[in-house]
């Protein structure tokens, strides 16, 4: 029966992503009426996050980034319906990356690099990496596993179709030793804006007008394995293209202070989210967890979290 489930759905992506794009946006704007006006789709989440994250707007103006950030949502869904067969000559118009010669520079080194990335723009489109870089690393993407197994299949299918593999977030320390120890560099991408667990917090900082526990599993990896450590700041151009900037935040993470790369990139994806406020993922509860929360219930012993005894 999974087999079954698996078939048909893979069946219907397929001959969805065969449409041209154009028909897709078409799509999208009758799913924007469908998601905006009639299911109201997460309104209540992505209203309060905006006016949280921007109490200096007017209303109108709150109201501006509500409505482009559902048209952008819906874009999002179709383009990566697409991502299953879209042309790479395509792929590569449509999604350019700029500053690569920065990462080349470390892997001639023999220096692996890994990259700061968040739910802002199109992500999935970022997959397409591996066009842009030469054979000497292993580029990747650390994501978190869907529960539903047969969907999870889909996604990976279609993740990795252009040579980038898929990292399970549980799994990440032990996969990218096992490159080193062949010899092998990789390039990682790290999406690091998702709320973590409240046993995963260690660290928070200020986001968007939010005292934020984050993630800092990226941090730690790249100060253990000595990476080069960059921040991809990516901009819509128009509607279906992409750019995305490699910056460098450093070469030397062992040498920064502790969590000063995880207060690094979350400065820069907030610059990033101001120029383009209605390019961010603001279906997610991202402030979920609060400071007052954790320190109720948990306290942090010798750098790991422990619930209270009551």
């Amino acid at each position: 029966m999974n087999k079954l489930f698996y078939y048909l759905v893979y069946g219907l992506w397929y001959a969805a992503s065969l449409l041209p794009l154009r028909v897709h946006y078409w799509l999208s704007d009758i799913l924007f009426v469908l998601i905006f006006y009639l299911l109201r789709y997460r309104r209540r989440t992505v209203w309060l996050n905006i006016v949280t994250s921007f109490p200096e707007l007017e209303p109108e103006e709150h109201k501006t980034i509500e409505r482009r950030f559902y048209r952008w949502f819906c874009d999002y869904l179709v383009e990566t319906v697409k991502l299953r067969t879209i042309d790479p000559e395509q792929m590569k118009r449509r999604m350019v990356f700029k500053g690569l010669e920065l990462i080349d520079q470390c892997l001639a080194e023999g220096q692996s690099c890994a990259l700061y990335l968040g739910h802002y723009c199109n992500w999935e489109w970022i997959t397409s990496l591996p066009f842009w870089m030469s054979d000497q690393a292993q580029c990747g993407q650390i994501y978190h596993p869907l529960e539903n197994k047969e969907f999870d299949r889909l996604f990976l299918d279609t993740r990795q179709r252009f040579g980038a593999v898929c990292i399970p977030m549980s799994d990440t320390l032990r996969r990218i030793l096992d490159y080193k120890r062949q010899g092998r560099l990789t390039v990682v991408g790290y999406i690091a804006d998702q709320a973590p667990f409240w046993w995963n917090i260690h660290h928070w900082c200020p986001f968007l007008h939010h005292d934020t526990a984050v993630l800092s599993g990226t941090e730690r990896i790249a100060r253990k394995l000595n990476q080069a450590v960059f921040y991809v700041d990516v901009h819509r151009v128009k509607r279906g293209y992409y750019e995305a900037e490699i910056k460098l935040m450093t070469r030397h993470p062992q040498e920064m202070e502790e969590f000063k790369l995880t207060d690094m990139y979350f400065e820069l994806l907030e610059t990033s989210i101001r120029r383009q406020p209605e390019c961010y993922l603001w279906t997610h509860d991202r402030w979920k967890r609060t400071h007052e929360r954790f320190d109720r219930r948990f306290e942090v012993i010798d750098g790991k979290v422990h619930e209270k005894k009551s």
